[in-house]
């Protein structure tokens, strides 16, 4: 079993038909999103939630995690994040695999839903699972390597969230991603929180919601 620590929330019904993996952002932990399965598991009771840790202890934040070291925040080498970003794609990949056979589900049942560090994650692993995934819902993200977007060997729907007041990853973020996204022939939404920092507001995680009970129902 690939080594993520992971927090979960079994479905309402006590019957799982769907998987959605919340992916958490740089410094947090799976405690940080695993909440966000309570309000959803009324409208989804037959889902099965997961938020794993990432692997390494935050350089800016001991308490919390990293999904790979960020150079222009805790001063690590690029080479250092990029050999990083590398070991914990494989890591989710194969950890994202094992999950989905142990709860019974396939990928076309399962939703990836990232945050920030999570998101840019979420766009780089799901796209490059052997199975095409249900959806992918992405919050205040951007997309990794760009330039490696023909390396994708499926090309699930894509739901892209950014608050207009985010300090923390730029705005022009998500429209630079769906941009590359689209112009790979992804199925990709856009909608931007307006008044939001950088956090995830009601309004769109009542999107992402809809966009999640959409595909699976799919």
């Amino acid at each position: 079993m690939a080594l993520l620590e992971s927090h979960k929330r079994a479905p309402k019904s006590g019957n799982t038909k769907s998987l959605v993996i919340f992916v958490h952002g740089y410094g947090a932990d799976g405690n940080d999103l695993i909440s966000l399965a309570d309000p959803l598991a009324e409208h989804m009771p037959d889902t099965v939630f997961y938020a794993p840790d990432a692997p390494n202890r935050c350089k800016m934040n001991p308490m919390g995690f990293e999904w790979f070291p960020i150079p222009r925040m805790d001063g690590s080498t690029e080479e250092a994040a990029r050999a990083g970003m590398e070991e914990a794609v494989a890591l989710l990949g194969d950890w994202l695999a094992e999950t989905m056979k142990a709860e019974g589900v396939t990928a076309a049942q399962t939703v990836l839903v990232g945050f920030s560090q999570g998101t840019m994650m979420s766009l780089h692993v799901g796209p490059r699972l052997a199975d095409k995934l249900a959806g992918i819902v992405g919050f205040s993200g951007r997309l990794l390597a760009p330039e490696a977007i023909g390396d994708v060997v499926n090309k699930p729907p894509v739901l892209l969230i950014h608050g207009d007041m985010d300090d923390v990853v730029p705005p022009s973020s998500m429209p630079e991603a769906a941009e590359v996204l689209s112009g790979a022939d992804f199925e990709v939404y856009t909608h931007v929180s307006k008044g939001t920092a950088h956090g995830i507001a009601p309004d769109g995680l009542g999107l992402a919601l809809q966009f999640m009970m959409e595909k699976l129902k799919g």
